[in-house]
């Protein structure tokens, strides 16, 4: 018997479709809140313009909202993953965290002018990525093992 790898029964399609759900999530969930949500909000008090977005989108209160979004975008790629892959959940929805972070560099590094965001943000999102998609893994697995349990024993919970 051979010692089992850290790659050993990791499935590449899984991954990709989870970081394709992760950032088409986050976009739009971000799309929604900024610019729908925020937007409305904003205009009750007058005229909204682009510099008030972005003035909130870096306040402290739109970083953590962006934050969330995020942490919730990464988390369902790495439901969706680990539903895809049916096995090693946890491990398929890290992977998806951690290539969203690579991705995440690629994508900062090819814009010309990035935004200015405070490194507490930056230190954060960066920390907070790969255990957003692998808590992602741990929900589908519960998941997957609450369905198989109920066929099982045919009962509303696991073990009835």
């Amino acid at each position: 018997m051979e010692p089992t790898g850290f790659f050993t029964g990791v499935q590449i399609r899984p991954i990709i479709v989870g970081v394709v759900v992760d950032y088409i999530a986050t976009y739009a969930g971000t799309y929604a809140y900024f610019f729908i949500y925020l937007a409305k909000q904003l205009s009750k008090q007058g005229e909204v313009t682009g510099d008030q977005i972005r003035d909130y989108m870096t306040s402290p209160e739109g970083l953590i909202i962006g934050f969330v979004i995020g942490v919730l975008g990464t988390a369902l790629g790495g439901f969706v993953a680990a539903l895809k892959a049916g096995k090693l959940g946890i491990k398929h929805g890290a992977l998806v965290g951690l290539c969203s972070l690579i991705l995440s560099f690629i994508e900062q590094s090819l814009q010309e002018e990035s935004a200015s965001l405070p490194e507490w943000f930056r230190f954060l999102s960066v920390l907070a990525i790969i255990p957003a998609g692998a808590l992602g893994g741990f929900v589908a697995e519960a998941f997957i093992g609450f369905g198989r349990s109920q066929r099982q024993s045919g009962g509303n919970w696991p073990g009835t």
